[in-house]
């Protein structure tokens, strides 16, 4: 059964139409990449599953519907989008970051746990856990993003290009974690990202946007095996 099941999205930022009726699922557990050129539409999918812009069409997480619901009670559900950018609070200290991501839960005990199981998956945060997060590398930030997503124990993890302005080596330990706590818990992931080689080497299933339509989709392994797909769609 699919967790996310969409069909004939629409959205568009007051007269400038984005998506062109779009439809999509992702499976429980499965990691998903949404691959294309600047501008194809990837950010406002993310955007339209978070409830952050007007759409139309059926959005469902679980069998339940998101159409019209607030963003706050999207993330109540489950759904935990690190936006391009990283969005840290950077007045406040890495820890206080870290706990706000948990403020829909109730289990005091549990978050407790998971802030130091997200340290021991970013001990850099736990080396600068009292420091205020703007005072962080752009690695770092980009790692306490996740972290703080982390902290809802989402059942769908959206990432808008994790690894943008990242050195390679910081985006290879990001992906690196990510891989493990994904095969540990079984997490959902849609990820966005401009590197299409390196979101193909992470995800399961992929879907290139183009002008605001699906172009193609299909196995990760298939597209990046796919010489002319690569070079029509993925630019590489």
């Amino acid at each position: 059964m699919s967790l996310v099941e969409v069909k004939g999205l629409r959205a568009s930022y007051g007269p400038v139409h984005v998506l062109e009726g779009i439809d999509f699922s992702i499976e429980q557990g499965r990691r998903m990449a949404l691959l294309g050129p600047n501008g194809a539409g990837k950010t406002t999918v993310l955007r339209a599953l978070s409830g952050m812009v007007t759409t139309s069409g059926r959005v469902e997480f679980d069998g339940d519907s998101l159409v019209g619901v607030a963003t706050a009670d999207i993330a109540r559900r489950g759904i935990a989008h690190v936006p391009e950018g990283r969005g840290t609070l950077t007045s406040l200290s890495v820890e206080e970051n870290l706990r706000l991501g948990a403020y829909t839960r109730r289990d005091g005990a549990q978050v407790k746990e998971d802030l130091g199981r997200c340290y021991g998956w970013f001990p850099r945060l736990e080396e600068r856990r009292r420091q205020a997060a703007g005072s962080l590398s752009g690695g770092e930030q980009q790692m306490l993003a996740v972290a703080r997503a982390l902290m809802l124990r989402p059942r769908l993890l959206m990432l808008d290009e994790p690894s943008l302005g990242l050195a390679p080596i910081l985006t290879r330990e990001l992906f690196r974690v990510l891989g493990e706590i994904c095969d540990e818990h079984g997490m959902t992931v849609l990820l966005v990202e401009q590197n299409a080689a390196l979101a193909l080497d992470f995800a399961d299933h992929a879907y290139v946007l183009e002008s605001g339509r699906i172009a193609l989709s299909g196995q990760a392994d298939d597209i990046k095996g796919d010489e002319e797909v690569r070079r029509s769609y993925l630019g590489y």
